[in-house]
């Protein structure tokens, strides 16, 4: 292996990381933008993000095991410039046909990208100094996260919603002319990947994510609805065949009857609702009943992913004083609050109005980036924690795709049967075209299309109680679904010792697995 340059490699990993991050956040404020001027519906509008979310995601674990292959270095190369090309195709596409497709075979690159560059990092540092440059990686990853929406919103205000895939794809273009400077690692073979396992998990989730979305707009009784379900449930029951008689299983389904890695496994799923999710939902929400520009947006929204940046730190310290399960309860507690307190705020509220529900989510959200990787590889034995650390994620990325799907579909279907169909008659296309055009954020541009006065006064009025109605009802949904978790939690941790806990915690606070486990999964 040669060694490369541990300073040049630490850069690529800390521009690669917030890009990986951006590329699902950024977007998500454009989305109304996008589906105007490129007349999409709204099921077509929802997989400009999730069609990306759900390549990404399925991929990392087939990315991480081919890189050990063929190098990680050169997985690395062409899943940058594979991502690079497509963000480039995203940006000039003319149709939002061809803008899901690009999207979606994008996330493939960033898989790619995303699994070889943890893998090279963990490689160019030892000890103390590989704890630190997963630290500052975790931060950045952070920054990413919380300034999504505003780099967004920035981008769409100045130069349309093209920009923010253009300039993802420039961004990338000077982490590939890194690349020489990257350490170069000869193939291994390793024990025969679990292809069986990974493609019935991965072509399952993809198929439920497609019934989901596709079920408001089709019908849930619609042939492709029901057999997207039907093909799915066949899809998990072999995969859960495959594993049990795998020789090297993607997953290890004996870790789920440990209650402390059942448990962690439980927490992003129910953040996956009450906070990914949200960063994609509210942008055209906030758009239709508030009428707020892409920039507004994006920095109202930095009151929900603000606190990424600054609570993983401040978890770390406090993880030494207090126990595991406290934290777990706590966190679901500021979620289940945020949520709660969302569903008292009207539409058309201030953003001093939304500052503290948002921030209570954003806190919750916060205290889990320090403590649940760790938690992870601390449930199992030392030799298992590569195992532990891919499960986690892939549970955890899977969640996010499902949640950005699911709760989309849970406002539409909630708005669709609180809306007065009388009030918005007069609309052309009926109930069905204004409430896709409100969910897209259109809903002021669909007003125009009405006769002044009191006609247009009236259906903008019921389209934007319905909004509201559905997105207060879902984050009920949301609020009870945090305290359940939070009592279910409890429970499973109810055994911990504190000398657990202080296992789980690694030393730089940060709660990435690379510091605390002896071998980082390159499936991360």
């Amino acid at each position: 292996m040669s060694t490369g340059n541990p300073r040049a490699t630490l850069a690529a990993a800390c521009v690669v990381g917030p890009l990986m991050t951006l590329v699902v956040t950024g977007p998500s404020v454009a989305v109304p933008d996008i589906g105007a001027d490129l007349n999409s519906s709204l099921a077509a509008a929802q997989w400009v993000v999730d069609g990306y979310m759900l390549t990404a995601s399925s991929s990392l674990a087939a990315m991480g095991s081919l890189a050990d292959r063929i190098g990680h270095r050169r997985m690395f190369t062409w899943g940058m410039a594979f991502f690079a090309f497509w963000m480039t195709v995203s940006g000039l596409a003319n149709s939002i046909l061809l803008l899901d497709a690009a999207r979606a075979i994008a996330g493939f690159g960033s898989g790619a990208a995303l699994a070889s560059i943890t893998a090279i990092l963990a490689q160019s540092f030892d000890g103390p100094a590989r704890a630190k440059a997963f630290g500052l990686f975790g931060t950045f990853l952070g920054a990413g996260l919380a300034f999504g929406p505003m780099f967004g919103g920035v981008l769409v205000n100045l130069w349309g919603w093209r920009s923010v895939f253009l300039v993802l794809a420039a961004v990338s273009a000077p982490v590939l002319l890194s690349t020489p400077l990257l350490p170069r690692t000869e193939p291994q073979r390793g024990p025969r990947f679990d292809w069986p396992g990974t493609l019935a998990f991965g072509f399952g989730v993809a198929l439920f994510v497609l019934a989901l979305v596709e079920g408001p707009g089709r019908g849930w009784t619609d042939p492709v609805v029901l057999g997207s379900f039907a093909v799915c449930l066949v899809l998990m029951v072999t995969f859960v065949t495959v594993e049990r008689r795998a020789e090297h299983p993607m997953f290890d389904l004996g870790l789920f009857a440990r209650p402390q890695f059942l448990a962690v496994c439980l927490v992003p799923l129910v953040l996956a609702f009450s906070f990914v999710a949200l960063v994609i939902v509210l942008p055209p929400y906030l758009t239709s009943t508030s009428g707020l520009s892409a920039v507004r947006i994006g920095l109202v929204l930095l009151l929900l992913t603000g606190p990424s940046l600054v609570m993983p730190a401040v978890t770390g310290v406090v993880a030494q004083k207090v126990s595991q399960r406290a934290l777990f309860v706590v966190l679901l507690s500021f979620s289940a609050v945020g949520a709660a307190w969302l569903t008292m705020v009207d539409p058309g509220a201030s953003t001093t109005a939304l500052a503290g529900p948002l921030l209570f989510l954003g806190i919750g959200y916060g205290i889990s980036l320090g403590i649940l990787d760790g938690a992870a590889v601390s449930a199992v034995e030392p030799e298992r924690m590569g195992m532990a650390a891919g499960m986690f994620n892939t549970v955890r990325l899977a969640s996010d795709a499902v949640s950005m799907a699911g709760l989309a579909t849970l406002v539409t279907a909630l708005t669709k049967s609180a809306l007065d169909s009388d009030a918005v008659s007069a609309f052309p296309g009926g109930a069905d075209a204004l409430t896709s055009r409100t969910l897209q954020g259109g809903l002021t541009e669909a007003a125009g299309e009405l006769p002044a006065g009191e006609v247009r006064d009236r259906a903008v009025a019921a389209m934007a109680d319905a909004y509201g109605s559905g997105l207060h009802t879902t984050m009920w949904i949301v609020a009870a679904a945090c305290v359940v978790s939070a009592v279910v939690v409890g429970s499973l941790l109810k055994g911990r010792t504190d000398s657990d806990d202080a296992s789980a915690a690694p030393g730089d606070g940060t709660g990435d697995p690379a510091a605390a486990a002896p071998e980082p999964a390159a499936a991360h």
